[in-house]
């Protein structure tokens, strides 16, 4: 087992399968310095003969919150921040080593769209994956606009992007935006499960079916951002984005004016 660690991802390697944990708790929020550190070991392990599997977990109560908007480059530059975020987040849809997301807690906003990064996600009853977007008054990002609609189908998706509502985890296994429900507690540990059993399979034939499965998807993903980040554009200047996002630091229900 071998083992590569910084402040704010710790990387794992051990029989076949690599653990990946981000480790920002609770919340885990991202920016362009842990997805590049993300992208860049991902990308390290294609190359790795001793990984076969990524699991993309998290330390802490929640999976991930996405981009702080009450901190960081975001709070200072929106565009510019994510800019450079979607540049690397890109690059995560071309890695060729078949991945996992160990989701516990909530998974929101861009957490959503990092988890659905993931080939699977497993989760548990009580974990929530939330697209609150149109709660915080702008377009979805992170390549939601393609692969939300993969995994859920297209109605499923407007629902859950048009109404921010909260998906618990039995209802997201019961429309596929989850693949395995885990014990509660247990949401690593059944990740490792699965990730055992791909990493059983022959690679070469793994990374054939898989990119075959895949086809064109990180072109697509990467076009849906240059369009997704447009649309930011427009919308964080408006009215309703900055009552969005104050309401939603400050905990209490926005009030929009379509403005």
């Amino acid at each position: 087992m071998s083992a590569d660690n910084s402040a704010d991802l710790s990387v794992t390697v051990g029989e076949g399968v690599a653990l990946l944990e981000m480790c920002r708790p609770p919340a885990n929020h991202f920016d362009e310095l842990l997805i590049g550190r993300l992208v860049d070991a991902a990308v390290g392990l294609d190359d790795d003969p001793g990984c076969r599997v990524i699991v993309l977990a998290s330390r802490g109560k929640h999976f991930c919150a996405g981009a702080d908007f009450g901190g960081g480059d975001f709070a200072r530059d929106q565009v510019a921040a994510a800019e450079r975020l979607y540049r690397r987040a890109a690059e995560l849809f071309e890695v060729r080593t078949p991945m996992i997301a160990a989701v516990q807690g909530t998974a929101v906003g861009g957490g959503l769209g990092l988890a659905c990064v993931a080939d699977f996600r497993v989760a548990e009853a009580s974990t929530r994956f939330v697209a609150n977007f149109a709660r915080l008054g702008f377009h979805q990002g992170f390549g939601l606009s393609v692969t939300l609609p993969e995994l859920v189908g297209r109605q499923a998706a407007t629902d859950m992007l048009l109404t921010g509502r909260r998906i618990g985890g039995e209802e997201a296994v019961r429309i596929g935006l989850a693949d395995r429900l885990a014990e509660p507690g247990r949401v690593r540990e059944a990740a490792g499960e699965l990730a055992a059993r791909v990493a059983a399979s022959a690679p070469l034939a793994v990374r054939s079916i898989r990119a075959t499965l895949r086809g064109d998807l990180p072109a697509r993903v990467r076009r849906a951002l240059d369009h997704e980040l447009a649309e930011q554009k427009i919308l964080w200047a408006t009215r309703d984005s900055a009552e969005g996002i104050e309401a939603s630091l400050q905990r209490r229900t926005p009030e929009f004016l379509g403005e």
